[in-house]
């Protein structure tokens, strides 16, 4: 199974060269660390700041300049510091081009579920119901089951939905699969060393498997 930086590594294969994107809090902020050297990407966290740069080293740590997720990283040559509203009048105004998210749950339909758990306290949903309403693109970054051994690949979501069929693609720590237009998981990818039997048991949700499916290729 892939480990949480494999994810995001497996993620940046996916970033396009001009984009403008959004990573969720969790693994998808390591995607930070994976961008190619020869693309132009910009980072944008909804705090207010365009121009994420990778996590920092330990001399580098600025505890004035975090992420949504209150996490230290570091500035980007051309980056740009503002302020919330700002920021949500970009992500609003359907200028970030890819969003990659964490999940609790996501529906053969592409429905996500990310921002509570019903009588666990929670500071709200952040800016995660604007993203999935307004990207054009959205990946999911989860493990592919809960703490419990439950897949997280649903026929239907049973927590409180954030966004409905907006989910494009889902990496997660057994495999890539992408939402089909009719409904159902497409399996396209799995990870090195696990099996196409395997995924289908933790799989709860349609999956759709077509021909050979070939191992992730991570370098």
């Amino acid at each position: 199974m892939l480990t949480k930086e494999q994810i995001a590594q497996r993620i940046s294969k996916e970033v396009k060269n001009g984009q403008y994107i959004n990573l969720g809090i969790g693994i998808p902020t390591l995607v930070a660390n994976y961008i190619p050297e020869n693309l132009e990407v910009v980072l944008q966290s909804e705090n207010g700041l365009l121009g994420i740069g990778p996590f920092p080293t330990e001399e580098e740590i600025d505890p004035d300049l975090i992420n949504a997720g209150k996490q230290t990283v570091t500035m980007a040559k051309g980056s740009a510091l503002f302020n919330s509203a700002e920021s949500f009048a970009m992500i609003r105004g359907g200028h970030v081009h890819l969003t990659i998210l964490g999940a609790m749950e996501v529906s053969e339909n592409g429905d996500i579920a990310n921002w509570k758990i019903p009588g666990k306290m929670v500071k709200g949903m952040g800016g995660a119901m604007d993203l999935v309403a307004s990207a054009e693109n959205i990946i999911v970054a989860m493990q592919h089951c809960s703490r419990s051994g439950d897949s997280k690949l649903l026929p239907e979501c049973s927590l409180p939905i954030t966004g409905v069929g907006c989910v494009k693609k889902i990496i997660t720590d057994l495999a890539m699969l992408e939402i089909a237009s009719e409904g159902g998981f497409i399996l396209r990818e799995r990870a090195p060393g696990v099996t196409v039997e395997e995924i289908k048991e933790k799989t709860a949700g349609k999956l759709i498997i077509e021909g050979e499916i070939p191992e992730m290729i991570l370098e």
